[in-house]
């Protein structure tokens, strides 16, 4: 292990940008694993902790970046042994943790999880947090049990973003009809490619609309949240679920109960930072069962090294990045 090695660091509260720089293992935290990080991925967090302009941080100084896939150099956890492949989402990384845009990091064995066999390195950071998120969507609705194959349209909201790639690509390879909901109609070819049959603009769901509407969803994954939330709930069918998982339109629900206990709609949080083990397992075996190859390259936009983030991260919040990027580490 060199002496130092390269990191994205947000100094302080009043620095909030992340920066370039050199650290050194004395640097790193306190912590029972130290693992090479070989890849990560730039998700819309990091594109907000790594430009300052969400406040992710909330401890400094700061290393940003919500997903590890790497190499364990050092462990005093009976778990992990050096040379374990090894992947980490979550778990405060980026906000009271140092996460992953550093060549090296110091983790909680906890965090971690080996890597599903399936997947290189770089294809389960091709995945990252946005299609274990999606994974976790996913799985809910099918644990709801009222949304089938043989009843009508599924939904899915900000398609073209990372979780909306891959929650098209597996609901529509366990056999149900995925309509994406996107404002970019240059990428309908690309959601088609992925699994998408029909396609809303936008536009249609940002509107402030009646408490109860039109049946049209048997189900949905929303990574949106606010008023297109909203009227997803109000257009859901009687028995219907939908799965919550972002707030890129903002973090208010103008809405009222009136779906929920006229239709029996059902609105189901999703958390991706915090979720317990078993269901990150059975996230990672949903997709390593349903996604191809072909569909995970088609997912992935690019790749960037440490000292093109800042960039690519101005990039994925103006909305200019389709899909996922991976970023090579170490």
């Amino acid at each position: 292990m060199s002496e130092t090695f390269p990191a994205l660091l947000i100094r302080d509260k009043d620095n909030a940008k992340a920066e370039l720089m050199e650290l050194s293992r004395s640097d790193l935290p306190d912590l029972p694993v130290l693992v090479r990080v070989d890849y990560s991925s730039l998700n819309y967090k990091d594109g907000l902790a790594v430009t300052g302009k969400g406040r992710i941080a909330r401890r400094f100084p700061m290393v940003p970046g919500i997903d590890i896939a790497g190499t364990v150099i050092e462990s005093d956890a009976e778990a992990f042994k050096p040379g374990d492949k090894v992947i980490a989402n979550g778990h405060g990384m980026s906000e009271t943790a140092w996460g992953a845009y550093s060549a090296f990091q110091r983790v909680e064995p906890k965090w971690l999880m080996p890597q599903p066999e399936q997947f290189t390195q770089k294809q389960a950071m091709a995945i990252g947090t946005a299609g274990y998120t999606a994974a976790l969507c996913v799985n809910q609705l099918l644990a709801w049990g009222a949304v089938s194959v043989d009843e009508g349209s599924v939904l899915v909201t900000g398609a073209a973003g990372g979780v909306g790639s891959y929650a098209v690509a597996l609901l529509s390879s366990l056999g149900f009809s995925v309509t994406a909901s996107t404002g970019r109609p240059e990428t309908h070819a690309y959601l088609r490619q992925l699994g998408a049959s029909n396609f809303i603009d936008r536009q249609e769901l940002s509107e402030a609309g009646k408490p109860i509407q039109a049946e049209r969803w048997s189900g949905a994954v929303d990574s949106v949240g606010s008023t297109t939330l909203a009227n997803v709930l109000a257009q859901t069918v009687y028995g219907g679920a939908v799965t919550a998982c972002g707030l890129a339109g903002g973090a208010d629900l103008p809405a009222t109960v009136i779906p929920h206990i006229l239709r029996s709609v059902a609105l189901i949080g999703v958390d991706s930072v915090m979720a317990p083990l078993k269901r990150r397992e059975a996230a990672w075996r949903l997709l390593q069962a349903q996604l191809t190859p072909e569909q995970i390259d088609l997912a992935t936009e690019g790749e960037v090294g440490l000292a093109d983030l800042p960039e690519a991260a101005e990039a994925i919040l103006a909305g200019r990045i389709r899909g996922r990027m991976v970023v090579e580490v170490a």
